[in-house]
């Protein structure tokens, strides 16, 4: 029982990234841009390498400012990347942003010999390290994040599931998709230093992937996925310590675990001559459709699980 105090911490501030996660997780199934977290987290990453080589300090604000830039040119550009009937994916685009944000990353350690450690720190992360000036710290950006996604909801979950009908709309889709994914870079450049890139990504991705097994709505994904995150850090918590493990190592296999546990139980249970067809992230044959409407002027269906706003 000595060791429930230590562990109130780190738990919290697993339970503030699934809350902000599992719902940005949504998002990004959706529009079919898994990899942007790994590679807006490697462009903040970028940044702070680059803060180092101008003498600043890796944990100071200067650096953290000098992350959350990169990480806004980086929304910028996949923003502009996204085109409705564009022949390349978007996914391509975030693929080579990673790939060049990380060998830059290399070249600028490269003069930066005292300070690798600094740099895997924000890479590798350590949750059980966090106090609770940071989780409150955490806790009062994310909640803003929440707070501006919240008051657009509708905007962003139209723009991400039937992007046709937000332009039917006049919604901005570069403007809005700039806005989710520099508030997107605001949770990145904040979680990564936390728990590191592989949890990061884990929570963003496997709580809504496992709702999507079981739910359509929206509502019911996030809830899904909100439950699913809070069991997995938990275990993967008390995992870690029970059995001398590092945490965000462990937290990560556990998600791994249970989102196979779920899909064994999605399959032995849902699958079948009845089962019906998993709604959610837009595939290529999704895309040509959109397109095949486009071309004949048909008006796009609604996504499922998403009610349009009133005009």
């Amino acid at each position: 029982m000595e060791i429930l105090p230590f562990l109130l911490w780190p738990f919290v501030a697993s339970l503030i990234l699934t809350g902000i996660h599992a719902y940005l997780g949504v998002h990004v199934v959706e529009r079919g841009v898994i990899f942007v977290d790994l590679a807006l987290a490697q462009i903040a990453a970028l940044g702070a390498t680059i803060a180092i080589l101008l003498g600043m300090d890796v944990h100071g604000q200067h650096a953290y400012w000098l992350s959350l830039a990169f990480t806004f040119i980086g929304a910028a550009i996949f923003a502009f990347a996204r085109t409705r009937a564009g022949h390349i994916p978007q996914e391509a685009f975030i693929g080579i942003a990673y790939a060049v944000a990380s060998a830059a990353a290399i070249i600028a350690m490269s003069k930066a010999t005292g300070e690798t450690e600094h740099l895997k720190d924000m890479l590798v992360g350590n949750i059980l390290a966090v106090d609770k000036a940071e989780v409150v710290k955490t806790a009062i950006l994310y909640g803003a994040v929440g707070l501006f996604h919240y008051i657009f909801r509708h905007n962003f979950l139209l723009i991400s599931t039937d992007p046709l009908a937000a332009e039917e709309r006049g919604l901005n889709i570069r403007l809005w998709d700039f806005m989710f994914y520099a508030s997107f870079g605001f949770v990145v450049t904040s979680s990564v230093s936390i728990a590191g890139v592989l949890l990061v990504f884990c929570y963003l991705i496997a709580p809504s992937v496992g709702a999507m097994l079981f739910a359509e709505g929206i509502g019911p994904r996030l809830a899904i996925g909100w439950t699913m995150g809070t069991l997995v850090s938990a275990l993967g918590v008390l995992f870690s310590v029970w059995l001398d493990l590092p945490t965000g190592a462990t937290i990560v296999c556990t998600f791994g675990v249970v989102l196979t546990l779920m899909f064994l139980l999605h399959m032995l249970f849902f699958h079948g001559p009845r089962a019906r067809p998993l709604k959610g992230a837009r595939s290529a044959r999704d895309l040509d459709a959109l397109d095949s409407r486009t071309a004949t002027g048909t008006k796009p269906a609604r996504a499922a699980g998403v009610t349009r706003p009133s005009s």
